[in-house]
């Protein structure tokens, strides 16, 4: 061996600890982990309040309505269509923009994209190949073509109404100022009260896990401080004590939310923990003094998915708040999910997602759903968006059941017995 080679094994060996803890950010347990600011020193660079660009990231148009009646715009020609035609939206839907497009609509469900630029995530572009049909829509026609999904018999399209909601606002530097306007943004959408007396739930598709901060928040803005309950899926547990001095990062979102007073520690129930990178014994043990349900990829190894996936179902109908689901795409294993920031070998089987997915909308008073840490770029293939879009729609699935009142666990009984 070289000593060329020699030195840099050396400094690859002397940085992996750092790397693991900048992708962990696990608990600083001894003092090579700790390193407290300097005396003297500012945290906080100053921004420049003269810059005449400052606010104008989330500056609405002002003729955002003018000339038509409030309600959703359908982009699209034609009555229907296959997905490699017309405008994209998310599943071709029509398009609303403001909250009383939402309302005159009385839509059920607005899919908006959301991005935080400044973690270490930065922009994924995660919402917009949503959207394309390129490679996550290869066989899901649209409007008249619609068809069922075989499982139900629902075609969600056409009993829901669900609209594209565009874009939050997303600061194109600062993940600080990105946070507030999220936090207003799915508020806004989950305060429309429809005249059957139901809200409109806010689906957000985005990049770094952060989101769930704003996003549990907003909804704890419409229904309550202490009064929300999150099924959060993560092969990580995201409750970090620590973020290199930011307040809100992709690994302490869940933390930052039980210790704000948002959310109960009692009302989180997390599902597919897993690998080194996740979590530590002291995360471990706060979960545990918090009241954290979790259900880790190893009790999964033990007691098999059903008896798993069961308890998660009781638990969360057992609570009966109202339900956020954040699900974090790196749950899934990496060979149907590779575009995502960190993968986590053995994780969940979409088979075993899926129908989770589809039951937990279906059977409780779902008010929000958020499907992040999307990085299409990292998989050179379809598979993330395909599975991830699928994903989607088993949610949407499950909503047009709950919807028509189906009751638990509904399949289509002439689509699961031939009948002979």
């Amino acid at each position: 061996m070289t000593l060329k080679t020699l030195l840099a094994s050396a400094a690859l060996i002397g940085i992996m600890p750092v790397l693991a803890f900048a992708q962990n950010f696990g608990a600083a347990d001894t003092p090579e982990e700790i390193d407290m600011i300097d005396e003297g020193v500012d945290p906080i660079i100053r921004l420049n309040p003269d810059d005449p660009t400052y606010d104008i990231w989330k500056k609405i148009r002002e003729d955002i309505s003018d000339g038509r009646e409030p309600g959703p715009i359908n982009v699209q020609r034609f009555v229907g269509g296959t997905p490699w035609e017309g405008i994209p939206t998310f599943f071709h839907l029509p398009v609303a923009l403001t909250p009383e497009d939402l309302k005159a609509g009385e839509v059920d469900v607005a899919i908006f994209g959301a991005e935080l630029i400044g973690d270490m995530r930065a922009r994924s572009y995660g919402p917009q190949e949503m959207r394309n049909p390129h490679r996550s829509e290869v066989y899901r026609n649209w409007g008249a073509f619609a068809m069922p999904e075989l499982d139900t018999g629902l075609t969600w399209s056409q009993d829901l109404t669900v609209v594209d909601y565009g874009d939050a606002p997303t600061h194109p530097m600062s993940i600080d100022l990105t946070i507030p306007e999220v936090r207003k943004f799915v508020a806004s959408v989950a305060g429309v009260e429809l005249a059957n007396g139901k809200r409109t739930i806010p689906i957000i598709i985005g990049g770094g896990h952060a989101l769930m901060y704003p996003d549990a928040i907003g909804l704890t803005d419409v229904y309550g401080k202490g009064n929300l309950q999150i099924i959060h899926f993560d092969a990580h547990a995201d409750q970090a004590p620590v973020g290199f001095g930011f307040a809100v990062t992709h690994g302490n979102p869940i933390r930052k939310l039980v210790e704000g007073g948002f959310v109960n520690g009692e009302d989180i129930i997390q599902i597919g923990l897993r690998g080194p990178n996740s979590t530590d014994l002291s995360g471990v043990a706060w979960n545990r003094s918090n009241g954290l349900r979790y259900h880790m990829m190893s009790e999964i190894e033990v007691r098999g998915w059903q008896p798993v996936m069961d308890d998660v179902l009781a638990e969360a109908r057992a609570n009966d708040k109202p339900m956020f689901i954040s699900f974090d795409i790196d749950v899934i294993d990496p060979a149907f999910v590779a575009g995502t920031s960190t993968p986590e070998p053995a994780g969940l089987y979409m088979r075993e997602a899926m129908p989770l997915m589809r039951r937990l909308c279906a059977e409780n008073n779902v008010v929000g759903v958020e499907i992040v840490e999307l990085r299409p770029d990292s998989d050179p293939g379809y598979t993330t968006m395909l599975n991830v879009k699928s994903l989607l729609r088993q949610c949407l699935n499950g909503l047009a059941v709950a919807k028509a009142g189906l009751g638990e666990n509904y399949y289509n009984p002439d689509i699961i017995d031939d009948g002979k």
